[in-house]
């Protein structure tokens, strides 16, 4: 299987997990302002919530143009999650621009309101696009655990490569279980492959038996791309509980471990999965 992350936090242990997902315009390559419209959208959240997920670049839009845009993990947008994630007492996520080593990098970050953070960057890049020209790939993905839930966490592009998310099993006391729960992306998908977007995230929850939050940004970009947002959240059956509307949104959802549980007894199917490895 994928070489991967492993990040917890202590909450109790509890059955019920609230996410809420910020579907939002944003302003191209202008990082302080988009910061401060997110900042202000975070704080109607405060007390509300347990977990915020922003769309992907969420402080520049999706741009492959790192140069003058990158930070390293000590600049603002990090110095700026931790603010954000310790103030409101939330777990914070989205992807930034970062420089690292002399690369870059489209990264996800989960951060944490103890300002301990985990991350993972992209791993398939949009050629299309030409970000693979300008960034580099991860080879790790990021397993978050929160209250016992075990969260997968992706960006956009990842979503059309279903090997990568492909579902594993972990031997624990209790013997074995799917590695994780609940499969997070970060998104910014345009109108125009919309179908895919929305066909694709079901999929996912459907063949990993898993929660799926996908977020996405709305607006037009600097390149004329329209974004429809189409955020949403599915449950393991492939069930829509929610599908965000072509505008800015803000949606808080509870998921409910006893109805995850419950789906994968009564149809166990991922005791029999395929085993394979991938190499980096």
């Amino acid at each position: 299987m994928p070489a991967k992350r492993y990040l917890c936090f202590s909450f109790q242990v509890m059955s019920l997990l609230t996410i809420s997902t910020v579907q939002t315009n944003l302003i191209w390559e202008k990082k302080q302002e988009n910061l401060r419209v997110l900042g202000e959208k975070i704080s109607q959240l405060k007390g509300k919530t347990e977990i915020v997920v922003l769309p992907e670049m969420f402080s520049t839009g999706f741009s492959v143009d790192p140069l003058p845009l990158a930070e390293t993990m000590n600049g603002e947008t990090i110095s700026w999650m931790k603010s954000v994630s310790s103030s409101n007492k939330i777990i914070l996520t989205g992807s930034v621009i970062i420089e690292e080593g002399g690369k870059y990098y489209n990264r996800l970050v989960w951060m944490l309101p103890d300002e301990n953070y985990g991350y993972y960057d992209k791993r398939h890049l949009f050629a299309f696009a030409g970000e693979n020209t300008h960034y580099s790939a991860g080879n790790k993905r990021l397993i978050a655990s929160v209250k016992g839930w075990k969260i997968n966490l992706l960006i956009c592009y990842d979503l059309r490569f279903p090997v990568w998310a492909r579902q594993s099993s972990v031997e624990t006391i209790e013997g074995f279980r799917p590695e994780y729960d609940v499969l997070i992306y970060v998104a910014n998908w345009p109108e125009r492959r919309s179908l895919a977007w929305k066909t694709l995230l079901q999929a996912r929850a459907i063949e990993n038996q898993c929660f799926v939050v996908g977020v996405n940004r709305v607006g037009t970009d600097a390149n004329d791309l329209f974004y429809a947002g189409d955020s949403m959240i599915i449950d393991p059956l492939g069930k829509i509980l929610y599908h965000a509307p072509a505008t800015e949104d803000i949606f808080t959802y509870t998921l409910d471990r006893q109805i995850l549980d419950d789906i994968r007894a009564q149809l166990p199917f991922w005791k029999d999965q395929d085993h394979f490895s991938i190499e980096p």
